[in-house]
This record gives structure tokens, sequence and C-alpha cells, in this order.
């Protein structure tokens, strides 16, 4: 249940709530950055595009160049803004993986690739993070803000990831335990779209059961 609600109020909120991903295409979404993004079976699929020589130029290829061209991300993005909601999904990543979800992004990633300076949603909006390890910021944090507790995240296994943003408080929950809490920066956005991430180059990431319930 949505929000980790049992029972009947479990099943109203249910009702309540909507799709954001159809499991058949990318209506109602806006891909952002070099990236590949596909519906299978019900389950979205992104990954960047495979690199090769062109990525880079000639070779051999400097650190600071290869860095600078594995590092950029990629995202998803709901063509629609929302404010206060309660989101639900599912995601699996591979071993090592690293992913996020952004909210109340206004810059829509787009400042986190490309040429010049890199500001990724996280420092405009809020990224609830998705990574498989021991990590300072383990899965279902609020990146940068507040970290969750290791060992929430089930490695290569669909997990559930619920994060309830209101104007004064974001939470999260994965697979149906507790994980963060922030009441939010005051000079970052109330409003923004939802944002699907792909991490680096050599990221793979898939999403299903997206749903969202707008208050």
């Amino acid at each position: 249940m949505l929000l980790g609600l049992t029972g009947a109020a479990g099943v109203a909120y249910a009702q309540k709530a909507k799709p954001l991903f159809n499991g058949e295409n990318l209506d109602g979404w806006q891909v952002h950055g070099d990236a590949t993004w596909h519906v299978l079976d019900g389950v979205l699929i992104g990954n960047h595009r495979k690199p090769g020589p062109k990525a880079f130029g000639e070779w051999p290829v400097a650190e600071k160049q290869y860095r600078t061209w594995v590092n950029q991300q990629a995202w998803l993005y709901t063509a629609a803004e929302f404010e206060e909601f309660d989101l639900q999904l599912e995601y699996w990543i591979p071993e090592g993986g690293n992913s996020g979800v952004s909210i109340r992004d206004s810059s829509r990633g787009d400042k986190s690739y490309g040429p010049g300076a890199q500001i990724t949603p996280a420092h405009v909006g809020y990224e609830i993070q998705i990574i498989d390890g021991a990590e300072k910021f383990p899965a279902a944090s609020i990146y940068s803000f507040v970290a969750a507790p290791n060992g929430l995240h089930i490695q290569e296994r669909w997990n559930t990831l619920e994060i309830s943003s209101r104007k004064k408080m974001i939470r999260t929950r994965l697979n149906g335990k507790p994980a963060a809490e922030f009441a939010g920066a005051p000079e970052r956005p109330t409003k923004g779209p939802i944002g699907l991430q792909l991490h680096d180059q050599y990221s793979l990431v898939m999403f299903k059961k997206i749903m969202i319930k707008e208050l």
C-alpha cells in the first residue's frame, strides 16, 4: 500500500492514486540528456547510449576529458509539475548501481549535462537517492541533507520507494520502512516535476508501478 497504509485506509488511498507511467510508452514524460528510455512488458528501462571513440574524439583520452564525459547525467521528467503529493514506485538497479528520483527541480536536470558548469537537480530541488551499497547517503536518503539508514535497499531485487512531499516536509520510506525526513530548505522550490535519473554513462535502471496521489 502507498506510504505503508494498511486495511481500508490503504485501499481508499490506492483508489485515489493515479499512474504517472502507463506501462506502455513515454506519454507524459520528457527525455533530458543523452539517454535511451524504452518500455518492455510494463517496465521502464533507462540506459545511456553505448560509448565508443566518437564519444571522445581522438584517442588517447585524457583523464579530465574522460571524467567530464562519464559523469554527465541524463533524466526522464514528467511534463506536469506537482506540489504536495505522495509518490510510490518500484525500482531495480544492478550491483553497484546508482540512480535517483528528483522532486521540485525547476532546472529539469538541464544543467547536469553538456559543456560548462555542472549543477545537478540535487542542488536545485531535491534528489531522493537510489544506490546499491553502504554510502554516506544510502538509498532513500534526501541527498546531501538527511541520510537514510543503511540496509534498506535489497540488492538486485525490485525495491519499493515512497516519497511524501509537502511544502514544509519531505519524508521517504523504502520497502515499507521509514528512511528520511526533512523540513526542506527555505530557498528551494516547493513545486516542480518528478524526474528519474541516469547517474552516469554506464547507468542502467528500471522502474515500474509509478503512482502518485496529489493533495
